[in-house]
């Protein structure tokens, strides 16, 4: 380390506690010297994802949110429902790093050619406990930046955009031509739409209310339909019928939706049908749940025949699987489209204790659809 770079930093963390509640708060943690193949990255900007929310408040009741202190002695407190204390057995008493994913600037590098080559270079980084001033990281983990490119810019370089294009590989690598994607109107939906649109894949995109449909047809979906309306199962029909969509990705997880989709699917594969069968169309029709918007449980009503499947549908797994070569060809094409396809917009940006006040907590913590927050640990 260089006498220009702390030896340690802030980094919030996050405890689930035997007493039955969860505890984040700001430490001060050392900032290790990087090895040959490692770098330091002072972090500039790192978003708040619905997956680092459920790390951050596990099962927690947000309504029942305290704060504590200020600036960097901030404590915030939430609940665990008793009920839900099970789930969290695994994490108690542990006290966790947040952060999937963020960007920023290398200060500091390892004495390999790889990693001064990224010395001074802003870099995307997957490498967790992001939500951090300083985080030492292998190079491997860095997408440096096109000059020019803001750490704002590359905050959200994997999580979402690898998310969509994983969406999208999975389709083909599956055998289906169209897919159907909820929470469309999010960061990532937009993105999917955006892919979808270049590469002339049939995209059916779910939202929940009226003006997010006139949102997404002002940048030019073509298929976009309101779980608001009244016709929903119907237009839904339509628009499966139009693209031919097989599979599905489903951000809400919970209630009936996951069914409805199905259920839509069996009615357009139905109108090609030229026999009856009472096992129902033989069409594979698949929906992946990807994330938990909805924490109620899934319901499966069956009304598509026997050709169907429910299952779960995660992005680092699935990079896991098609290998480190076809994964890099992914990163690099949202490298080449960063402040284009895969650009995101963020409602507000915060400090780390910032995070952790009560206000900015109900504003992420509500997951809603154009609310995405911004933490800068460098504020």
């Amino acid at each position: 380390m260089t006498d220009s770079v702390p030896n340690d930093g802030l980094q919030l963390r996050s405890l689930a506690k035997e007493s039955g509640e969860i505890e984040l708060s700001l430490v001060r943690v050392p900032t290790p010297g990087p090895a040959a193949d490692e770098v330091v990255v002072r972090v500039e900007a790192t978003p708040i994802n619905p997956s680092d929310i459920g790390l951050l408040f596990g099962a927690a009741d947000l309504a029942t949110v305290a704060a504590r202190g200020r600036g960097e002695q901030t404590v915030v407190t939430a609940r665990i429902p008793p009920a839900a204390m099970r789930a969290m057995a695994g994490r108690l008493g542990q006290s966790l790093a947040v952060g999937n994913e963020g960007a920023g600037t290398v200060v500091a590098a390892g004495s390999g050619a790889a990693a001064q080559a990224l010395l001074g270079r802003t870099v995307a980084v997957l490498g967790g406990a992001m939500y951090s001033q300083l985080r030492t990281v292998k190079v491997e983990l860095c997408l440096p930046l096109p000059q020019g490119t803001s750490a704002v810019d590359g905050a959200s370089a994997f999580v979402n955009p690898l998310t969509a294009l994983g969406m999208c590989e999975t389709m083909r690598r599956e055998g289906h031509r169209g897919l159907v994607h909820t929470a469309a109107a999010s960061n990532l939906g937009r993105m999917l739409n955006r892919i979808c649109l270049a590469d002339g894949i049939g995209l059916v995109n779910v939202v929940r209310r009226d003006e997010q449909v006139e949102m997404l047809r002002a940048e030019g979906a073509r298929h976009v339909v309101s779980t608001a309306s009244p016709a929903f199962a119907a237009e839904l029909t339509e628009a499966i019928a139009a693209t031919g969509a097989t599979i599905a990705f489903d951000a809400i997880g919970g209630g009936r939706l996951a069914s409805q989709i199905l259920a839509a699917m069996e009615a357009a594969l139905a109108r090609s049908a030229t026999e009856y069968s009472r096992y129902g169309t033989t069409t594979l029709k698949q929906v992946y749940l990807y994330g938990g918007l909805d924490t109620s449980p899934t319901e499966i009503v069956r009304s598509f025949g026997m050709a169907w499947a429910v299952g779960g549908w995660l992005l680092f797994p699935f990079l896991q699987r098609i290998g480190a070569d076809a994964a890099n060809v992914l990163k690099a094409r949202v490298a080449r489209e960063l402040k284009t396809t895969f650009a995101s917009r963020y409602t507000r940006t915060v400090s780390l204790a910032g995070a952790l006040q009560p206000d900015a907590i109900a504003e992420y913590g509500r997951r809603a659809t154009a609310t995405k927050v911004l933490i800068d640990p460098s504020r």
